[in-house]
């Protein structure tokens, strides 16, 4: 159950076109949930890989559960990303294009437990609060995601 990690032990380092999800999880106050990342000291959208045979909504949702406890209710589809913007290299090397979908989650139930593994914190922040040490690749969702709250077009509020 783990495609990247087997796809690179045959391909090394090289870029890889990797599909994913994550989702923007929002409280009740419109703060957003992160999660302080160990592998780059950034803080992310939950979020990561789709395996052989998962849809992405499944995708989403098994990445938050993992991530953070969390079991999203609902799920909204909010975009999908890719492109030069979503070129990311891990710091122990790997380098991945990404394509990234994009859910939001208002309804979820669970109490926050991080993924000891992968992640060092987890909290909730206003999106005129957010840290600056964001990861590279969740900057511009973030950024769309608070211009639609701003618009109120796509957040579902």
């Amino acid at each position: 159950m783990n495609y990247i990690m087997d796809l690179r032990k045959v391909v090394g380092t090289r870029p890889l076109i990797m599909a994913g999800a994550c989702v923007i999880v929002a409280d009740k106050n419109r703060r957003i949930l992160l999660q302080l990342r160990k592998d780059n000291n950034c803080w992310a959208i939950a979020g990561g890989a789709l395996e052989l045979g998962e849809s992405l909504e499944q995708a989403a949702k098994r990445e938050l559960f993992e991530e953070t406890g969390l079991v999203a209710k609902n799920l909204t589809l909010f975009n999908v990303y890719s492109g030069e913007d979503f070129y990311y290299k891990y710091p122990h090397g790997d380098e991945v294009y990404n394509v990234v979908t994009a859910y939001i989650c208002t309804e979820y139930e669970g109490e926050l437990r991080k993924q000891e593994s992968e992640v060092q914190d987890l909290q909730f922040f206003s999106l005129k609060e957010l840290p600056l040490n964001l990861s590279p690749v969740d900057r511009p969702i973030i950024r769309e995601y608070i211009q639609s709250v701003k618009s109120n077009n796509k957040a579902p509020f």
